[in-house]
Parts: C-alpha cells; structure tokens; sequence
C-alpha cells in the first residue's frame, strides 16, 4: 500500500488545538493504516490505497471539519512528491535549509496569478520564490518571522490555500517515509 503525509494547516494554531493522538485516531477510525506524526504538529504519515492524493485531501478535509469542527487544509502527498519538493526547490541548494520553504498548494499555480504576485511582493523583501507543482517554493533569506511575504499575503493573489515546510523538515519526512515503507 502506498505511504503517504499530510501536512496539516492551522493546528494547534489558536483555537485549533487537537491531540496528536486525537488526530491519529480519527485517521484510524477512516481505515488509514501505520498512522504517525511526525516532526512537528500538523504532519501524519500514513499508508492508503493508491489513489491521487487530491482525493485524499477532500477527505481529510471533511474528517477534520466533521470530527473536529476544524477548517483546515490538509495538503496530502505521496512519497516521490515530497522527494519532488525537495529536488524541485531551486533554493535548497544555496539557501539555509531552515529558510527554505516547499509552500505545499491545495492546486496548480496559474502563472498570471503567480507574475501577479512576484509584482505585488516586488519591493517588500528579499525573499525569492518560484513556482513548482501545485506548490511554491520560497527562500525566506532573513526569516520567516521577519518576513511580509505571509501565507495570506500569498494566498489572497494565488486563489490558493497552503501550509509550509521548511527543507530540513521536509528531509527528515522523506527519510521516515522511506524507513518505514522500504522504499
């Protein structure tokens, strides 16, 4: 069975607090199997039928909202596209691994909106950012606290939802997800 990971938005984020072990056991409850979270709130690894990983955002979606009264976006992938955002990311080689970002999409970005969005941020700060599938990828430079390009900032000129990982975290997944399925 495929190995997959969900990144969670806006848990444990104000009012969205939920139990790791709350979260785990509504995957259960939904027939996901080997379900864990890892590195940090907000990422659940589990196994699934194969199917694209659109669908299985819809899903979470519905769980999270039906179980937990909670609105958030779950960007769902399989193991080679997490490795993809990685490889992909054109700042993970130079960038500090800390500051460089996968903005993981809940779809594909239209290049009007994204050329929109590079103009918008043009002269608010050093960060650099370029398109990938159904994803951003984003160098924070001086960090992300200090910076003014914010997931609102880009999702209100994208028409697109997002959550964030940074390089390094996004390592550790992929070596979890390839230590626990063999891969």
């Amino acid at each position: 069975m495929p190995r997959y990971i969900a990144f969670f938005s806006s848990i444990n984020v104000g009012s969205n607090r939920l139990s790791m072990a709350d979260l785990r056991y509504a995957f259960e409850r939904e027939e996901f199997e080997n379900v864990e979270t890892v590195v940090a709130s907000g990422n659940v690894l589990f196994d699934y039928e194969e199917r694209p990983s659109e669908g299985l955002e819809d899903l979470l979606a519905h769980v999270m909202l039906d179980r937990f009264d909670i609105d958030s976006f779950s960007a769902v992938r399989s193991r080679d596209e997490v490795a993809g955002a990685i490889d992909g990311n054109p700042f993970a080689a130079t960038g500090d691994p800390a500051q460089v970002h996968t903005l993981f999409l809940s779809g594909a970005v239209n290049q009007a909106a994204f050329d929109r969005l590079q103009a918008d941020h043009a002269t608010r700060g050093p960060e650099r950012i370029a398109a990938g599938p159904r994803s951003l990828y984003i160098d924070f430079v001086n960090g992300v606290g200090r910076s003014r390009l914010t997931n609102a900032f880009i999702e209100r000129r994208l028409s697109l939802r997002g959550t964030a990982r940074n390089i390094s975290s996004l390592r550790r997944i992929l070596a979890k997800m390839d230590g626990d399925t063999g891969h």
